[in-house]
């Protein structure tokens, strides 16, 4: 895959680009402020792009604004978001877009490289990944919202869906069948009211429901 990969600490940037070569991947850019993420990205069009959410040179939300302006310029841009903190609205606002191929992550979620590597993954081939940490906030917060009519065994589908899981990672998660899976998000698309479609598009919606109903 063609990487690009916006982080202003210089040994964060520095570990991602040779985790990534390594893997196999190529980096065709690296950027360390605000101001050069957008340009970078509409320049080299990657694959997906693995950008820090605070950037110089305010340090508020600068490589958030830079994902979501080029996912106006290029839609369906697949973007990974590290954050250092758990900030819900960030990830809400990315996917609100209602597309796929969005992923937000912890910073020490790259330490775990397999993780990092599946997420990024999963990211470029248009999927979502959540930090579990990111959804376990949500859980916490979400109040009086369509999910509401879930059971708590299709709350914790939902919940594994939206981190990324495949079905046959939620079944072993959940020790129970892959069938038992399909069933439960079935009825979660049921109760969520979403159109019998494309199944990973209407999981992309499931998980959409989930962020915007926190």
């Amino acid at each position: 895959m063609r990487v690009v990969i916006a982080e202003d600490n210089a040994l964060l940037r520095e570990g991602l680009v040779l985790l990534l070569t390594s893997s196999g991947h190529e980096v065709v850019a690296v950027a360390g402020s605000g101001p050069e993420v957008l340009p970078a990205l509409l320049e080299h069009r990657p694959d997906v792009a693995v950008l820090d959410v605070r950037m110089p040179p305010g340090f508020r939300d600068e490589g958030l604004r830079a994902a979501l302006a080029a996912r106006k310029e290029i839609p369906g841009l697949p973007v990974l978001v590290l954050s250092q903190y758990v900030e819900e609205s960030y990830a809400a606002e990315l996917l609100g877009g209602g597309a796929g191929g969005v992923g937000y992550l912890l910073k020490d979620r790259v330490g775990r490289v397999d993780e990092f590597l599946d997420a990024l993954e999963r990211v470029a081939s248009g999927g979502t990944a959540l930090d579990p940490e990111v959804v376990s906030e949500l859980l916490v917060r979400r109040r009086d919202s369509p999910l509401d009519s879930l059971t708590p065994r299709e709350r914790e589908v939902l919940r594994l869906m939206a981190e990324g899981h495949g079905n046959s990672a939620i079944a072993e998660a959940l020790v129970v069948t892959e069938r038992s899976v399909s069933k439960h998000i079935g009825n979660v698309f049921l109760k969520l009211g979403l159109p019998p479609s494309d199944s990973g598009h209407r999981r992309v919606l499931a998980v959409l429901a989930y962020l915007n109903n926190s």
